[in-house]
């Protein structure tokens, strides 16, 4: 998605160990009219699919979620890092996550996550595929079908995305960083 990657060079920012800020347009403060347009595109590249909900992970895959949900005009479900006391039927799995160099425990509820759901998972990064393995994992404790993925950014000199390819999951990102090597930022 043009808009996109050219946003990521203008005001994406690279620190050392493969880390990308794209904090001040996607996943901190937000462009509204970027996250629409984003969200837009993903909702088209999945429409052939029967999708019935959205999933994503608490916290920055829940505005890109909501959006594309709006596009689908699907209920949007976001797996919580932490378990409310109030949770019935709790669905639970582990996720690492690379960012923060911790691993969180995240849950839905299977009143909301059951084997009538056709669901596609958004988030802002696919990395390691870490978080994406964890939804995978609650989609099958549920007995739901999962219809593919869709990521604003991918890492691609990562392992994520060819994991989950080689699973057979329909996979799409809308910017594939190819890499950030000395901290300079490389488009597939």
């Amino acid at each position: 998605m043009k808009q996109l990657k050219e946003r990521i060079l203008s005001d994406g920012k690279c620190f050392p160990g493969g880390i990308l800020k794209v904090d001040n347009f996607i996943n901190h403060q937000m462009d509204p009219c970027l996250m629409r347009e984003m969200a837009k595109e993903l909702a088209k590249r999945f429409e052939d699919h029967s999708i019935n909900k959205v999933i994503t992970i608490e916290a920055s895959g829940i505005a890109p979620a909501i959006m594309v949900g709006d596009y689908l005009n699907v209920p949007v479900l976001f797996a919580k890092k932490k378990s409310p006391s109030t949770m019935e039927n709790m669905l639970v799995t582990e996720v690492f996550s690379f960012t923060k160099n911790r691993t969180y425990s995240v849950c839905v509820s299977g009143d909301y996550l059951t084997r009538e759901d056709r669901v596609l998972f958004i988030d802002d990064f696919l990395a390691n595929g870490n978080a994406a393995l964890g939804i995978l994992d609650l989609v099958e404790q549920a007995g739901a079908r999962l219809e593919g993925m869709g990521f604003l950014i991918e890492k691609g000199f990562q392992s994520g995305g060819a994991e989950l390819r080689g699973r057979g999951i329909h996979i799409e990102s809308l910017a594939i960083i190819e890499s950030l090597d000395d901290c300079v930022i490389k488009l597939r």
